[in-house]
């Protein structure tokens, strides 16, 4: 028996990188999963390998109607959602003094009000199976402060106290809600990183763990918080990192 047997999720951002990931580890473990992105063929894909406890769904994370069809086809396909993960995000570098407000709102609608849409969304079916678990990906740029990423950040930081505020509302209905806050972790979305490789090294050779992180070491931490193991931490950070913000 799986340590998230039993259990259904949704997964955003999940047609490759971190959500896969998170994705089959939950399934490795028991847990049938929605996996939604807007890269349809590979989410296809990525749902395809996956097995018969998974799918996958178009979704627009910025969008609530899409989001209630999302909760509304993961009830008819699996049952009640009981697991989230809000994992969709994107990043957009520059100095402030260029960067355009509608590129800022993008950042911020995708990576900061999905999560808010995400967690409303749930709501009702959560409650209709007893609790659940939300997992809300933070970064640890919602720690420190990121120069040249300042959207990013202020909706990391957002993501981090919102996540506390939801904690406390939803814990009388037994729901839990946690943040994770990923360091520099080698995924599609760090290859846009200015300079690439050499800035990655870079990174890495800054880190305490002189080194950049893997997928599956997120994946991991998703997969404890999704389970009942963790069912007494509940407005938490925990932060993957390599060492990067002990410094």
């Amino acid at each position: 028996m799986g340590r998230v047997t039993g259990k259904v999720a949704i997964v955003t951002g999940a047609a490759r990188g971190m959500g896969a990931i998170d994705a089959k580890r939950l399934i490795e473990e028991g847990a049938k999963v929605m996996l939604t992105d807007v890269l349809d063929g590979e989410g296809e894909a990525t749902a395809k390998a996956l097995g018969g406890n998974a799918r996958y769904m178009h979704h627009d994370v910025t969008r609530e109607t899409e989001w209630k069809l999302v909760v509304a086809e993961t009830e008819k396909t699996f049952g009640p959602v009981s697991v989230l993960v809000n994992n969709a995000g994107i990043v957009d570098f520059g100095p402030i003094e260029t960067t355009e407000e509608s590129a800022y709102r993008r950042v911020i609608d995708i990576d900061q009000i999905s999560v808010f849409l995400g967690m409303k969304s749930v709501l009702p079916s959560m409650k209709r199976v007893g609790g659940g678990s939300i997992v809300n990906i933070s970064s640890i740029a919602g720690l420190i402060g990121s120069p040249g990423a300042l959207a990013y950040t202020a909706a990391k930081f957002a993501v981090r106290g919102m996540t506390k505020s939801a904690a406390i509302e939803f814990a009388p209905h037994n729901i839990r809600v946690n943040s994770i806050h990923p360091g520099l972790i080698r995924t599609p979305m760090t290859a846009i990183t200015p300079g690439s490789e050499d800035a990655i090294n870079g990174v890495a050779n800054g880190t305490p763990a002189k080194r950049v992180g893997e997928p599956d070491e997120v994946a991991n931490v998703v997969l404890m918080l999704a389970s009942d193991e963790s069912r007494f931490s509940t407005g938490a950070e925990f932060v993957v990192d390599g060492g990067m913000s002990c410094q």
